[in-house]
């Protein structure tokens, strides 16, 4: 069980969707107060909250120590660093002082780590992040090029982000960024799932939407198909369709490739938009509501 919210635990999908096929256990990601029943002494919980003072994670820790689950947190600090010290829980403190959505570089291999500290996985990550880190070095110049294209795309658009099942994490994440940094509204789903429904929607489709089709070569054949038959549809509706393939020989490089370049379109279009990427106000306004609570 992988428990945290926004930037704090996207990294806990897009990782429990890499080690899928080789993980032996089902990895649950919690974005909630409350843990599901399932959750015992027999049970991994990696706390992930990078401020450390999640109201909803701190609840979940609480019911997980109630519940004599092994423990393993992933912070910067605040009041999970204070009870992970306290009761001798394994922690990793990650550098402190940025917003939790810039820190998923730090976060995300610190999963691959504990997961493997359990023997969860074998795969080997340190060379897949180092090919990643080599491969955004080389390409940046045509991922800044490309990211602006994108941008340009989206501009005075609604976003919509499709993606193949696996990859729902990394779309997810896309959604997240353009949320908090471009302040725009826009949304995701992974296919096939959304051909069973979402599909028969786009009768209500329009100009106003622009999709962002994230594909990989690696994709499933059938996938693939799919989404060249979901482009003819969306094509009816709007001409706005872009297709955004990866780079890398693996999916946690295929992963970092595409966050890497969609994270730079949020900024991009932040800019466009006249907005300051790294204001949240609301969700400020909304804390301090609950605290009052």
């Amino acid at each position: 069980m992988i428990t945290g919210l926004g930037g704090s635990g996207i990294g806990g999908t897009i990782a429990g969707e890499i080690v899928a096929a080789e993980c032996p256990v089902p990895i649950t990601v919690n974005k909630d107060y409350f843990l599901p029943a399932f959750v015992n002494q027999e049970t991994l919980v990696i706390v992930s909250s990078y401020s450390g003072n999640t109201e909803e994670t701190l609840y979940a820790m609480e019911e997980a120590m109630k519940r004599k689950a092994v423990i393993v947190c992933i912070t910067s600090g605040g009041k999970v660093a204070d009870i992970a010290k306290e009761r001798n829980y394994d922690s990793i403190l990650i550098p402190p002082g940025m917003p939790p959505r810039a820190c998923l570089g730090y976060s995300l291999p610190q999963l691959f780590f504990v997961l493997k500290k359990f023997n969860l996985v074998k795969f080997d990550f340190k060379s897949q992040v180092s090919a990643a880190i080599e491969l955004l070095k080389k390409e940046e110049a045509s991922i800044k090029k490309e990211a602006m294209a994108v941008t340009e795309f989206l501009f005075k658009k609604v976003p919509v982000i499709y993606a193949v099942d696996g990859y729902n994490g990394v779309a997810t994440r896309i959604r997240q960024q353009l949320n908090e940094n471009s302040k725009t509204l826009c949304w995701h789903h992974v296919i096939p799932e959304m051909n069973h429904n979402e599909l028969v929607g786009w009768a209500g489709g329009n100009e106003t939407i622009a999709v962002l089709l994230i594909r990989n070569k690696s994709d499933f054949s059938r996938s693939q198909a799919r989404i060249e038959i979901n482009k003819k549809v969306f094509q009816k509706h709007t001409p706005h369709v872009y297709e955004l393939w990866s780079k890398g020989n693996s999916q946690l490089e295929q992963s970092l490739y595409l966050i890497h370049l969609t994270d730079w379109v949020s900024c991009y279009l932040a800019e466009k938009n006249s907005v300051d990427a790294s204001e949240i106000d609301v969700i400020n306004d909304l804390k301090g509501a609950l605290a009052k609570i």
